[in-house]
Order: C-alpha cells, then structure tokens, then sequence
C-alpha cells in the first residue's frame, strides 16, 4: 500500500512534457528539407559520374566487347590475366614507378628548394612567384604543344641548345628515341608542375610562427640546423600532401604524355592511362580497357587508403607531426 501510495505522488511530481508544437515539427521538417536541396543534387551527380562509371567499368571488364552491339561474350577474368601476362602493360607499371620516384627525389626537392629561397626577404620575389607559378596555370594540352615545338628535331630550340653545349648526341632524339623520351617527359612534367608544390611549400613556410625561429636563433641555432629540426618538422604535414598529390599524378599522368608522343616510340613513354584509352578508342578492345581502368582504379585506391592511414593519419588528427614521421 505504502510502495503504491509513493508511486502515485512519483508520477504526480514528475511533470508530463507538453505536446510538441506544430510550428516546432514544421521547422524540423524544414531543417531536414534544407539538408536535402543540398545534399540530393551532390548524391545524384556522384552516382551519375562517379559510381556508375565505376560499375560499368567493372561489369564490362568481364566481357569480350567491341564497343558497338551487344554485351554477349562473357570471358571472366580472363581480361585481368592477359593484362599482366602482357609485357606492354608491366613496362607501364614500371615507367609509372620510374616517373613516382623521379618526382619525389627530385620535383619536390628542387620545389622545397624554390620555396626557401622566395621565403627570404629577396627584392622582387612576388614576381619570382608568379614566374615559377605561371606554368601551372596553363592547360596540359598547351604545354604538351609548346614543348613538342621545343623539340621539334632539327628546328627545335633543343637542338640548337645541344649543339650550343656539344651535346650532339642528342639533337633529334628527345622524343624520338626510346632511352631519352622518358627523361624529356620528366622535365617537361616538372616545368608544369613544380610550381605547385612550390606554393604549398611558401603556404607552408609562411604558417611557421617566427618566434620559434627567432628562439632557435637564440639559443645558437645556424641556418641548417633551424631548417634541418625546426622548419623540416613542422612543414611535414605540407610535404607528406604534396607526395600525395604528386604519387597519384604521375599514377594517372595522360594528357601531357598524349599530346607530346602518343606513347611512342615503340610503347616506350606509354602509361596506364594512354594503355587503356588505345585500346579503348583506338583498337576498340573496350572490355580489355575496362580491366585496364579497373586496375588503375584499384592502384590508387589502395594506396590512398594506405597513405592516410599509415601517413596522414596524424595529421588528419589534428596532431602536430615532426620530423616528417607518423
């Protein structure tokens, strides 16, 4: 009797919320609706352009297929296997591994390089930055074809360079001969795009607080040694994006290598991308192209999900990196 009698006054103490206002529901159906006009137009244009694409990519790399009529020869993996029974395809991997490890020890030195040097209280360095930056503004295409006219043999201000410096061994062969085009297309690709990582660089450099620098001073640092333990370290986060970006670059490199040699000579400068449209549009061998894609695809997914999980992973954090470390 007693236990009822306390339950009674409980319930009565504990007042009952009010009904929830029309108006209130109202504004959260607003709420939600709001989300929706943005969110929906952004949903379907990634389903359309990204993940259809994907699929189709991936359902026709099991088919024998031309590109014209219907999709009924259906082969299995068979695609997949003959693409790394294929030397061709293995020069591929390996010419986009050689044009990765040319940019890192390379590209991005002499762009970190670069960006030191404008960080100093140099007269005229705003036009120094918009010089080095300028190439990165013009299109692929643009650049493929100035530089296809620089050497041009014969005619080309390379050729008139070499004979200049007594190179005449290489007059005529930049891009004609299989053991010189690779290293031409490198230069080329860090005319274009070392000003990039330059200015990420500069961002970088500038984000460091001067009176770490200035405290390093003090206590009888030199210059190697505030660039070496005190710049290097919080400019980490900054040079392991720009690796990023650069590995996926050189992984998926086409229009600049398209437009300058088409591959050639003799599949020498090919790369994945310029494999899987000549055999897409050129050969008309769509479902081998699809496997080509899909692989290309498959490379770069994994590795951005390995670099931000084991690289990125404590930058992306919020927490402060140094020494370039995990």
């Amino acid at each position: 009797m007693l236990s009822t009698l306390t339950k009674e006054r409980t319930e009565e103490a504990v007042p009952t919320p009010p009904p929830r206002p029309a108006r209130s529901r109202l504004r959260g159906w607003g709420h939600w609706a709001s989300v929706a006009w943005f969110l929906v137009p952004a949903l379907v244009l990634f389903l359309v352009f990204v993940l259809a694409p994907i699929v189709v990519a991936v359902s026709t790399g099991f088919f024998k297929w031309g590109g014209i009529g219907p999709m009924d020869d259906f082969v299995g993996f068979a695609n997949y296997t003959r693409l790394f029974d294929d030397q061709v395809f293995l020069g591929d991997l390996g010419r986009g591994l050689y044009l990765i490890v040319l940019s890192i020890t390379v590209q991005l030195p002499f762009a970190l390089l670069t960006a030191v040097l404008l960080n100093q209280k140099l007269r005229g360095r705003a036009v120094y930055r918009m010089l080095f930056f300028a190439p990165y503004i013009l299109s692929e295409v643009v650049t493929a074809v100035l530089f296809t006219m620089i050497f041009l043999p014969g005619a080309g201000m390379a050729d008139h360079l070499a004979g200049l410096l007594g190179l005449e061994g290489l007059r005529g062969k930049w891009l004609a001969d299989p053991s010189t085009v690779m290293p031409t297309l490198f230069v080329v690709m860090i005319w274009k795009y070392f000003g990039f990582h330059m200015m990420l660089f500069l961002a970088g450099l500038q984000s460091i607080p001067t009176e770490i620098l200035e405290a390093a001073s003090i206590d009888g640092a030199g210059a190697w040694q505030r660039f070496r333990h005190v710049t290097l370290p919080l400019l980490g986060p900054t040079i392991r994006i720009s690796v990023f970006l650069s590995i996926i670059g050189s992984i998926q490199l086409f229009d600049l290598v398209w437009v300058m040699t088409a591959g050639g000579p003799n599949h020498s400068s090919e790369t994945m991308a310029i494999a899987m449209f000549q055999f897409g549009f050129k050969r008309y061998q769509v479902g081998y192209a699809s496997a080509i894609s899909v692989v290309l695809f498959m490379i770069s997914l994994v590795f951005s999900l390995f670099y931000q999980r084991y690289v990125l992973r404590r930058d992306l954090s919020g927490a402060v990196t140094s020494g370039g470390a995990r």
